[in-house]
């Protein structure tokens, strides 16, 4: 009965019945470190980023707390007109900072825990709880091939599926 309730609220709620363990984030983030531009260097295809290339999301912390959040790309070419989305953040678990919820339009939150992190905050690999969302982020607009390597696999280590990453057209 357990099993079945289990994959019945998979299929409600898209979480995966299977045995993966519950998805672990970093022991801790500076806020202010973490803080200024970041870019996606690859991410798992969302229909909210359809078109997007150039992408790039701006932290800034807010007095309250909470955080700033300012994504925008550019449409189909890296000379296409530019997109934009301007959201907010919540801190949800202030003993490392690294679980967020993000919103962008009311009433819609989405999980933004930081599953990844260089100890010079180089990069970083942003995911959700289910797996079902992830996105490799960068200090710069493209990152080696040594470290691109060594990322996926810390996404695959952390149960992501990184044949599922698609690489981000960046300018040079």
């Amino acid at each position: 009965m357990r099993r079945l309730v289990a994959i019945l609220f998979g299929l409600l709620t898209g979480a995966s019945a299977s045995a993966s363990p519950p998805l672990a984030t970093v022991q801790h983030v500076d806020l202010s470190r973490y803080a200024g531009t970041w870019y996606e260097i690859a991410a798992f295809p969302k229909w909210f980023q359809r078109g997007c290339v150039a992408t790039q999301a701006t932290y800034a912390l807010r007095s309250d707390g909470g955080v700033e959040v300012l994504n925008s790309c550019r449409d189909q070419r890296l000379d296409g007109k530019e997109r934009r989305a301007k959201g907010k953040a919540w801190i949800v678990d202030r003993t490392s900072n690294a679980k967020l919820k993000v919103q962008f339009f009311w009433p819609f939150r989405g999980d933004y825990w930081i599953v990844a992190l260089d100890p010079d905050y180089r990069w970083s690999v942003v995911g959700d709880p289910t797996r079902t969302s992830c996105w490799i982020l960068s200090r710069s607009r493209h990152l080696d091939d040594e470290t691109l390597a060594a990322i996926f696999d810390r996404v695959r280590a952390l149960g992501f599926d990184p044949a599922r990453l698609v690489r981000t057209v960046q300018p040079d």
